[in-house]
């Protein structure tokens, strides 16, 4: 099984540098492969908890590097949740790649852990009669500190769904719980790791942005 590791999340670095100076990124350090994944970009201020600036990613599997290559710059610049990740932030952003395993079929909204399991729901809109979808990585219910059901109910709300959450609509739902390996590293490790592999550090265009 292929492991989230550090040479996938430098490349997500480089692909975003590579984004700002208007160039092409240098090739990726590790093998193709085909996984759902997910980018996630944190911005850390003053040594404060790290705070999401972006995350999006795959739940099919994808060619490894196309979809690093992808999903690096569309959870940066496209999460519609933020806005675009500017090229002053990059000092303070750290980068997590996530690669997607285990996929199970719960036996109910419950059947799953903190920590160990994300979660795919699935569900009809009681009010308009769509179809709706969220997920949460396996980290994102213990960063917030949530119960099973408040991770649930957030959820839900993710996936669009503004009407009364009971628990009959908690009964309905189609749950897939998954796990990960990830990676994290924050842009002054990227700095030094490129320094010590490529003899430079990554150069940043002295140009004005507005993406």
């Amino acid at each position: 099984m292929v492991s989230a590791n550090k040479e996938m999340v430098v490349f997500c670095f480089d692909t975003l540098v590579a984004h700002y100076n208007s160039e092409e990124a240098p090739p990726a350090a590790f093998d193709q492969g085909q996984h759902p994944l997910f980018v996630t970009w944190k911005k850390v201020i003053n040594g404060g908890e790290p705070r999401l600036r972006g995350c999006i990613g795959t739940l099919e599997a994808r060619c490894l590097i196309n979809g690093f290559r992808d999903y690096a710059l569309t959870s940066a610049l496209r999460d519609r949740r933020f806005p675009p990740i500017q090229a002053n932030e990059l000092p303070f952003l750290e980068c997590t790649v996530s690669i997607l395993t285990d996929y199970e079929t719960a036996n109910h909204y419950l059947d799953w852990e903190i920590e160990k399991h994300g979660i795919i729901i699935e569900f009809s809109d009681p009010d308009s009669n769509t179809r709706r979808n969220a997920t949460y990585l396996p980290e994102v219910a213990a960063n917030e500190g949530w119960t099973k059901t408040e991770a649930i109910d957030s959820l839900i709300r993710k996936a669009g769904y503004n009407g009364p959450i009971i628990e009959s609509l908690r009964k309905q739902l189609r749950l897939t719980r998954y796990q990960s390996t990830l990676f994290t590293m924050h842009y002054s490790e990227y700095v030094s790791y490129v320094k010590e592999t490529r003899g430079e550090a990554p150069i940043l265009e002295a140009k004005s942005h507005n993406y």
